[in-house]
């Protein structure tokens, strides 16, 4: 190790009380993807880290969520950046943080979001304030920090596409798996609503006259579940159903909320088209439906150069002594859309943690810092590496 990496790793080792310090403010602060407010006061509180450590901050604003906030290293070198991602946003309501306020039991902390993901924003918070602190510029470094991943991220894929198009690599901070390991592949998703209008009538003086929109869907749902096929990495599930007046009235209306779960872009494309056949046609002669989508994921799907990388965090988590393997993940995140574009891609490379989208959600502490110090060895790694080669 040399002496300019080893100044950071000692002093990422020096920074777990002030980690857990700015972990706790963050985790206090709802901020759930529809919560524009909350999720902008996190942006602020880590925007406030970042300019007194000396980076260089600016938003990017988003009408309804909140907006993007990025940080460069000041004065850092030019060239291709390494982009260490990660979301502001959590899946609980407003009132959850008083309810469940930041609180350290043992070695481990709890709170909503605790790992998933504001522990991961933290560490690459302090990541880049080692690197500007020390005046390290070893690779062009970015800190991209959005809000809406928790429903599909539909304002800020954009930008993550634009910041990891023609990128040295991807390094999203989702919480590391229980074991240690971090992911190297990633289901993608489409999450999707369907919308049948019939007649509402009497159901019996006038059942004639009715056409029944329950009736129809019961149909489409039946034949959105026969499309699953998990041997081959990919599933329907419908998870929300409502619709009807009255159980005395045929149902004038009913709607479906389902999400389709894939493993390769040619699996979503091919079940697309089935989904949208399914919804077109009628079983009930007379009924109409509507499919929108309302948010979706692309798939992580491994690629040399992501294997590369993966070997890259590999043997600079071994000099601090982790050992680290590779986990496919059957959830969705950001990094599919970084990996879509073609930019070698890595996954929970946060603070290790589990039990996401729960009361018992936690993160170990003593993570922190060696997750850190394996993200920064990463990094420098990648900064004298030559360039990967494009993808088309």
């Amino acid at each position: 190790m040399t002496e300019a990496l080893q100044a950071i790793h000692a002093w990422l080792a020096e920074q777990k009380l002030a980690m857990i310090t700015l972990l706790e403010e963050l985790v206090n602060i709802d901020s759930g993807s529809y919560d524009k407010e909350g999720v902008d006061e996190v942006g602020s509180r880590l925007r406030r880290f970042l300019d007194g450590h000396g980076l260089r901050t600016r938003l990017l604003p988003k009408q309804h969520h909140g907006d993007v906030l990025r940080a460069d290293l000041n004065g850092g070198p030019e060239g291709p950046p390494i982009v260490l991602m990660g979301h502001r946003d959590t899946v609980f309501p407003k009132g959850e943080a008083a309810r469940r306020p930041f609180r350290i039991k043992g070695k481990r902390a709890y709170g909503p979001g605790v790992c998933d993901m504001k522990g991961g924003l933290v560490q690459n918070a302090f990541v880049m304030a080692a690197f500007q602190h020390l005046g390290i510029g070893i690779a062009p470094l970015v800190l991209l920090a959005t809000s809406d991943e928790e429903i599909g991220t539909p304002e800020c894929r954009e930008d993550i596409e634009a910041m990891t198009r023609g990128a040295r690599a991807a390094l999203n901070a989702e919480p590391g798996r229980p074991s240690g390991n971090v992911v190297t592949g990633r289901r993608g998703g489409v999450f999707m609503r369907v919308r049948v209008t019939g007649k509402a009538a009497h159901s019996g003086g006038n059942y004639r006259e009715g056409i029944s929109a329950i009736g129809d869907l019961a149909h489409k749902i039946t034949a959105l579940h026969a499309l699953s096929n998990p041997d081959e990495g990919y599933t329907l599930n419908v998870g929300l159903v409502s619709g009807g007046m009255s159980l005395n009235t045929i149902a004038s209306d009913a709607e479906a909320s389902f999400d389709l779960r894939f493993t390769q872009e040619t699996q979503r494309i091919e079940m697309m088209r089935k989904v949208e056949a399914i919804v077109a046609e009628a079983k009930v002669p007379g009924a109409r439906a509507e499919l929108t989508i309302l948010g979706e994921f692309c798939a992580m799907e491994p690629s040399p150069a992501s294997a590369a990388l993966f070997e890259t965090y590999r043997a600079a988590a071994a000099q601090v002594g982790l050992a680290v393997g590779g986990d496919y993940s059957m959830g969705c995140a950001d990094s599919g859309f970084a990996a879509y574009v073609g930019c070698p891609t890595l996954c929970g490379t946060g603070p290790i943690g589990w039990e996401a989208h729960t009361a018992n959600e936690y993160l170990d502490l003593d993570s922190l810092v060696p997750r850190a110090q394996a993200l920064a060895l990463t990094i420098a790694r990648l900064g004298r590496s030559p360039l990967p080669e494009p993808v088309s």
